[in-house]
């Protein structure tokens, strides 16, 4: 039986056969019986905020790819659950959407940083039993680290740190180039 809820973390293999999830790690937004739903927190691109979303000033509020599904869609995750209304609790003290007019306002008002607040361009899905068989199949490792790293500005060595850390076959992934037969 696999443990899936809200605040873990996925860590892709390295050789996963999807090549939008290479060194992946994903914060599972939301599980139910029929869908789960995540961010990939270490994808960051070049854009920031301000450059596509009109009326926000311009700030460093990177853009982060969250995944293949709605990329024309912005999501985030914060530690404000308090002051953004609507907001959805993935664990304590982090939290996934909310009442978006409060976050410009406050970006506007320096009310708000990059400790508190990450956006993505798109998320992560997976229909009822698919994800519980990648991760079966040994695509997908769960881990429990803290979703503090998942609020931290990343990349992909990110997932090698992690990699390194589960120790044994985990740690030899964490040199893994991206074409394997380069090596």
């Amino acid at each position: 039986m696999v443990n899936l809820k809200s605040g873990r973390i996925l860590i892709s293999e390295p050789l996963i056969n999807d090549k939008r999830f290479f060194k992946s790690i994903i914060l599972i937004t939301y599980h139910s019986k029929i869908e789960t739903l995540g961010l990939i927190v270490n994808q960051p691109t070049k854009l920031y905020l301000h450059e596509i979303i009109d009326g926000i000033k311009e700030s460093d509020f990177q853009l982060y790819i969250g995944g293949p599904v709605e990329q024309n869609a912005i999501q985030f995750i914060h530690t404000l659950g308090n002051v953004i209304k609507n907001s959805i609790r993935i664990n304590k003290g982090l939290y996934w959407g909310g009442d978006f007019s409060i976050v410009k306002k406050m970006i506007n008002n320096n009310e708000i940083s990059n400790n508190e607040i990450k956006f993505f361009m798109g998320y992560s899905g997976w229909h009822e039993d698919q994800l519980e068989n990648e991760i079966k199949e040994k695509s997908w490792i769960l881990d429990d680290s803290s979703t503090k790293v998942c609020m931290q500005k990343s990349n992909s060595e990110l997932w090698s740190k992690i990699a390194k850390k589960k120790g044994g076959q985990y740690a030899i992934w964490s040199n893994l180039p991206i074409n394997p037969n380069l090596n």
